[in-house]
């Protein structure tokens, strides 16, 4: 995205002196820490209803190397085009960008980081904003809290929030977190706080299949940080073949299924604008577990939440390639959202 460190420092300086909430843009929770003040939370899929009524409401917004996409906007809700209602500041190193879709009130075609750091040598003003600042991140702490009681439904499933819940106190903070494309990734977009820039590998352009290969990649170039892969079933099933890649050049990956046994996102979408009429959505899927053992990989099947922070320890001591399968409710469509809803 054309960050560095030097950038991303520079924007956390900015919005300190500045006292300005930062949201950041799909996949792109890496580029500020998520436990700074100024952390807004993610516009994207799952964004805070919250959020996204500051953004309408905003009087200025600076879009700092976004494209201001279908996802970035909400689907072209949270501005308006041609002019957007709030003043936009868009800053861009592709100038092909610059007015396209959005009309700027201001365009500047420069590299991200770059501007950041033009910014940062700038002397602060007041800030008078500061408890609408203030406002909208106790706004993303509520949104991002994991909720006391387990999510609603039958036994014998796991609850994603409880393991994004348990990542979270165990993980280090360089560890780097990939996924792939579907409504599983919700749960780790909303409830995991990302700390460091190049943690979070996920593909923008919601291709499935991604978080493994990514996962591999980070893991040969990072050899001593821990690298957790997300996947849908589905989504892993695009790329299953390359944990023999893994095996054959040691990267130690930790792969967890998200297993509900059906491609969640389009049967969400098929329930929703078609009701009753499901086609192709239920996977006839392998054993997960003897398919990665068959590679060599340590693998174990998860049913139960309680269950999945042994088996998580036992997966990271492996010392090679391994595969959790975990067991979740194909109801669950979402942290929020039942498929009878």
């Amino acid at each position: 995205s054309g960050w560095d460190d030097a950038g991303c420092a520079a924007l956390r300086a900015v919005a300190q002196a500045w006292a300005l909430p930062v949201a950041a843009g799909f996949r792109r929770q890496d580029l500020l820490d998520n436990h700074d003040g100024h952390y807004a939370g993610m516009l994207g899929f799952g964004l805070s209803p919250r959020l996204a009524e500051r953004v309408r409401a905003a009087d200025l917004v600076v879009a700092l190397g976004t494209r201001l996409g279908e996802v970035n906007s909400g689907g072209y809700t949270l501005f308006e085009s041609p002019a957007p209602r709030q003043a936009l500041v868009h800053v861009h190193a592709d100038a092909g960008e610059l007015g396209r879709v959005f009309q700027p009130r201001l365009a500047i075609n420069a590299d991200p980081g770059r501007f950041a750091q033009a910014l940062a040598a700038l002397p602060a003003g007041d800030a008078p904003w500061r408890d609408w600042t203030r406002a909208a991140r106790a706004d993303y702490l509520a949104h991002s809290a994991a909720p006391a009681a387990p999510a609603p439904g039958p036994a014998g499933f796991v609850d994603m929030t409880r393991v994004i819940a348990h990542l979270d106190e165990v993980l280090p903070e360089d560890a780097i977190l990939t996924n792939g494309a579907g409504n599983y990734a919700v749960w780790l977009h909303r409830f995991h706080r990302y700390r460091r820039r190049g943690t979070q590998l996920a593909p923008t352009s919601g291709a499935m299949g991604y978080g493994l290969p990514a996962a591999i990649a980070a893991k040969l170039r990072h050899p001593a940080r821990t690298v957790v892969c997300f996947a849908g079933d589905g989504c892993f099933m695009m790329y299953p073949q390359e944990l023999a890649t893994a095996m054959q050049h040691g990267a130690a990956v930790i792969v967890l299924v998200v297993d509900n046994g059906m491609l969640g996102t389009i049967r969400m979408h098929q329930e929703r604008e078609y009701p009753g009429r499901v086609s192709a959505t239920a996977l006839r899927n392998p054993d997960f577990v003897k398919l990665a053992e068959s590679f060599g990989a340590h693998a174990e099947r998860v049913g139960r939440s309680e269950d999945f922070p042994a088996a998580f320890e036992r997966a990271r001591a492996a010392g090679r390639p391994a595969l959790l399968s975990l067991r979740t409710d194909p109801a669950q469509l979402s942290p929020t959202t039942r498929l009878g809803a």
